[in-house]
């Protein structure tokens, strides 16, 4: 019997379609609940029984990630379908050389992803050349954070993040947007917020304006975070959530840890085995780079890095510091910013409140956060404080204990110094920026601060011997001032391993 050309061309269709479906190990069912229909649909257009769609072949070519084969089988039907009825005007545009699913949306032409450990923290950078494939501008691109410290035991992993909760504040996310040859900042919104999961959604405008991505543009984004080492496990995974022409993740490590590396693949066809192409391994000016790529994966693969270092840090999150270690390095384990860094001799930035009240809260839960780790590495019966420049950001936040353990920690946000008592006292004072030394400082046995709270108001706190030394301490980091700058001419400093009142508290 012979067959029309249209009827020949959905043939086509179909057995490209069910060609594509086997090879992708998915049965019709699991490929109409991923493109959205009845199972039914799929088993008829496969059958002959319904033609194909143009919205059925976008989804089908989404999902299924043939490269354009089926979108092509479908344009060639359509053509055909077209050419029946001339009174029908609309017409799907040509396909790009470089082929481009239209009507799918965002299409990620490449992507660069990079992850660098120096200094105890991760830095993350991710880098993707976009393509509007749709009908619609594009506003917003959501973005994911994770981290999970111990891949291989969740409930240990969730313990240890709800202990020591990721923070908006020390990601330090930033997002810029290669916009007609202008690297533009792109601003960003919270969509959610846990304590090992972020997602936020990166918005095409800034404070000045707006560049929206129009159907048929191109465009690069950028954006990059950063993760402390006791936070991120030994792990980098990327996952293929847009049709994706090309993927390239590459590691930047110490070469004295002696890292090792290799990579593992799942997809929605397999279970997880090793990376189909080797990692590659170059090594230059003390840096172990590592480098993998693929074309063209499907949609919903997940490619992960791990490594292991043979010479693990003595800073390794879990390591408690060897017998001997300096004071200094026990505080750095624990992620305190050391004397010598700029940051502790800048003044802290103000909170803008009630408008920064997220950022502020995010900033005092790593605040305490990081006074929970460094109490495990030394007793304070003197009390203890810590300000956010010590922590690595440039926020005039600090928070106080007194040295009532059972006593609530003071919040300082935005804190200023009104009044102070005529007199004074001296007393040894330590800064866990500066542990390995104690220095006689002189400071007023009363200090009036005044402070924000979280909606912006303000109030005036009266802090007295102890406290007032503690608060004075703190504000002085806020304004980028450490005890030595306060200490009398020609006093000496006196080593932690001389000073005789570590346990006793001040005298009053």
């Amino acid at each position: 019997m012979t067959t029309s050309p249209i009827e020949r061309a959905a043939d086509s269709f179909a057995a490209e379609l069910s060609r594509r479906r086997v090879e992708q190990g998915m049965t019709k069912k699991q490929l109409a609940a991923r493109m959205g229909f009845d199972p039914s649909y799929v088993s008829h257009v496969e059958g002959r029984r319904h033609r194909p769609t143009e919205d059925f072949a976008r989804r089908a070519e989404a999902v299924l990630g043939a490269s354009g084969a089926i979108w092509k089988r479908y344009q060639e039907y359509d053509e055909l379908r077209h050419a029946r009825s001339a009174m029908n005007t609309h017409r799907d545009p040509p396909v790009p050389e470089q082929w481009m699913p239209p009507g799918t949306g965002l299409i990620v032409e490449q992507e660069l992803a990079s992850l660098s450990y120096q200094d105890n923290t991760y830095r993350c950078v991710i880098r993707r050349a976009l393509y509007n494939a749709g009908t619609e501008p594009v506003t917003r691109y959501l973005v994911r954070v994770a981290v999970d410290r111990y891949p291989g035991d969740p409930g240990r992993s969730n313990r240890h993040h709800r202990e020591h909760p990721l923070t908006f504040a020390e990601l330090d996310l930033q997002a810029y947007c290669d916009n007609q040859g202008t690297r533009e900042p792109m601003e960003w919104r919270k969509k959610h917020d846990r304590d090992a999961f972020k997602e936020v959604w990166l918005l095409f405008e800034n404070g000045e304006e707006r560049f929206p991505l129009y159907p048929g543009q191109r465009v690069t984004i950028e954006y990059a975070y950063s993760v402390g080492h006791e936070k991120w496990g030994q792990w980098f995974q990327r996952a293929v959530r847009l049709p994706t022409r090309q993927l390239a993740v590459r590691l930047d490590l110490p070469l004295d840890l002696e890292p090792q590396v290799w990579g593992v693949e799942t997809s929605m066809s397999a279970e997880e085995g090793p990376l189909r192409t080797p990692v590659i391994r170059h090594e230059e000016d003390g840096r172990a780079r590592f480098e993998w790529s693929t074309e063209n994966p499907p949609l919903n693969a997940r490619y992960r890095l791990e490594w292991r270092f043979k010479s693990p840090p003595p800073t390794a999150p879990d390591a408690r510091p060897a017998d001997g270690a300096r004071a200094s390095e026990r505080m750095r384990s624990a992620g305190i910013v050391q004397r010598g860094a700029d940051l502790l001799r800048q003044p802290a930035r103000q909170f803008d409140l009630p408008r920064e009240a997220a950022t502020a809260r995010d900033v005092v839960a790593r605040l305490r956060a990081a006074l929970t780790r460094v109490d495990e590495l030394h007793p304070f019966s003197k009390g203890v404080g810590l300000a956010a420049p010590q922590i690595g950001l440039a926020w005039a936040a600090a928070v106080v204990r007194p040295a009532d353990r059972d006593a609530e920690p003071v919040v300082l946000l935005n804190p200023r110094v009104v009044d102070g008592a005529p007199e004074t006292d001296e007393q040894y004072e330590g800064c866990l920026s500066f542990f390995d030394m104690r220095g006689l400082v002189p400071r007023p046995l009363r200090l009036d601060v005044e402070h924000a709270h979280w909606d912006g108001s303000r109030m005036i706190t009266s802090f007295e011997f102890a406290m007032a030394r503690l608060v004075a301490h703190e504000i002085d980091h806020l304004e980028g001032r450490l005890y030595v700058d306060r200490m009398a001419p020609g006093v000496p400093l006196v080593p932690v391993e001389e000073y005789r009142e570590t346990g006793i508290p001040w005298h009053y």
